[in-house]
């Protein structure tokens, strides 16, 4: 494990060796960590780096993983509405500056895919990569929100979670409360997607109970290239659900970008 700090947080990233074209950087889910991208075949982020010959970066955001905890995260050091816009524009651009990665290829799956946008609406990248983003707020999502919390208070979603957080009621508070809260509903990024240049590839499993297609769907239109592709059998994580399409469509559509000419 290895801990890089940006603005005295200690974030735990793992990177993957590859070619010398631009890293896929990929940004975990609402309670994901380095950790939680592994699948039953392995640890994901390595597969789609091998399949691509791309070098990868997987991090774990502060409060996840083994990054450094927030301090009161149901109180004084609770999420802002605001929090991913805050991933977007303000920490990850650190991090990457600190890494020395230009223009890098982002692969965000649900909250990961939302922070992503956010980057590529303000940020220069080869190509946008995101699975189950949430661009606005959907009841459907509120309700399996609310299960998971459930889940993690009377069922074994705690236990399960605590193999991969080193905090984690932290972890799991933090996100659970800023969504249920009422602030929150007003959260919509689809403006700011209207600012993407770059390419965008965006997945959605056809079973996902933490949104409907249009989050995906509402993405569009953008200022660049927008492809949607929606799997069946598959619920909110492709990634874990569908490993082998899920590769082969992002290896495919970075194949296709690389061979485009220079702009």
């Amino acid at each position: 494990m290895n801990l890089i700090e940006i603005n005295g947080v200690s974030l735990e990233v793992e990177q993957l060796p590859g070619n010398s074209q631009a890293p896929l950087v990929f940004l975990h889910e609402g309670l994901g960590s380095v950790a939680m991208w592994k699948g039953r075949n392995g640890f994901w982020p390595a597969d789609l780096c091998a399949a691509t010959g791309r070098p990868g970066v997987v991090y774990s955001r502060r409060g996840y993983g083994q990054s450094s905890a927030v301090p009161e995260a149901r109180g004084a050091g609770k999420l802002r509405p605001d929090y991913m816009h805050h991933e977007a524009w303000d920490v990850l651009p650190a991090l990457l500056d600190q890494l020395g990665v230009q223009r890098p290829v982002l692969v965000g799956h649900s909250d990961g895919g939302s922070i992503a946008l956010l980057h590529a609406s303000r940020h220069p990248v080869e190509a946008c990569i995101v699975m189950a983003p949430h661009v606005m707020v959907e009841e459907v999502s509120l309700r399996s929100i609310a299960q998971a919390r459930e889940a993690f208070v009377s069922g074994p979603l705690r236990e399960r979670l605590g193999r991969f957080h080193a905090d984690v009621d932290g972890a799991f508070w933090q996100w659970n409360d800023v969504w249920l809260s009422d602030g929150f509903r007003a959260f919509d990024i689809r403006p700011d997607c209207r600012d993407i240049t770059a390419p965008v590839l965006a997945l959605q499993g056809l079973d996902d109970v933490y949104g409907t297609l249009r989050q995906i769907d509402e993405i569009a239109p953008t200022r660049g290239a927008f492809r949607r592709e929606v799997l069946p059998q598959c619920g909110h994580s492709p990634h874990r659900d569908q490993p082998q399409a899920t590769t082969a469509l992002m290896t495919e559509f970075l194949s296709a970008l690389s061979q485009r000419p220079n702009p």
